[in-house]
This record gives structure tokens, C-alpha cells and sequence, in this order.
């Protein structure tokens, strides 16, 4: 019989998770404005700015497996949805009028990270 881990469990991999992912996009010279932006429903893991020019919404999934499949299978249409309603909220408060981009990270067990760039 599988055991599922506990919730504390997936929230401590979740944090370990986005700790993974913003590093690797604070390395590629973006800085994180906002970590774990809600809105309504929604909440987006982080937003990142790069050069000044472009906002992305970094949505990060953990996955206990190498293989990771397809970006489009990690975030539900649903999802999807409520994260692009953050991310518009955010854009008409801070008045934004350059570029944005959805990312989703994934990050299996042993820290390994896949980005998908402009996944939604």
C-alpha cells in the first residue's frame, strides 16, 4: 500500500521547490518582486523581473520523477486561468505596459529543474 506524504511533507518540497527555482532565475539576473502573490483564487509562486523589460509568472511543480513530460499537462486550463486573473491584476497595479511571460519550473527530487519558458 503507497503512503502519500503528509501535507506538511509536500509544503516543505513546495518552499524547497520555489527556493530551487528562484535561485536559478535570480542567477540568470532576474530579481523576484513578489513570492507567492495571491489574488482571489489564485496565487502565483513568484514574479520575476528581467532586464527591466519583462515580468514573468513562474508557476513551480515538483515531481518526484526525472521524466517530466509535457509542460501543458503540470497546470490545469482552470489553473491556468486563475494565475493569468493574478497576473492582470498585478500588471493594472503596478501599471505595467512591457512584456510579460509564464514560466513553469519543474523540479524532480534531487534538485534538478526544468524551465518552460512562455509554457501558457
Amino acid at each position: 500500500m503507497a503512503v502519500r506524504p503528509s501535507h506538511m511533507d509536500r509544503k516543505t518540497k513546495g518552499i524547497q521547490g520555489e527556493g530551487i527555482a528562484k535561485r536559478y532565475y535570480e542567477n540568470q539576473g532576474c530579481e523576484i518582486l513578489e513570492t507567492n502573490y495571491r489574488y482571489l483564487r489564485a496565487e502565483i509562486d513568484f514574479i520575476a523581473l528581467q532586464d527591466e523589460e519583462l515580468l514573468i509568472f513562474v508557476e513551480v511543480k515538483n515531481r518526484s520523477r526525472r521524466d517530466f513530460g509535457e509542460a501543458e499537462t503540470f497546470v490545469s486550463a482552470a489553473q491556468q486561468n486563475r494565475i493569468k486573473d493574478a497576473a492582470e491584476e498585478y500588471i493594472f497595479g503596478i501599471n505595467w505596459n512591457k512584456d510579460i511571460r509564464f514560466d513553469i519550473v519543474c523540479v524532480d527530487s534531487s534538485g534538478k529543474i526544468e524551465v518552460f519558458e512562455d509554457a501558457f
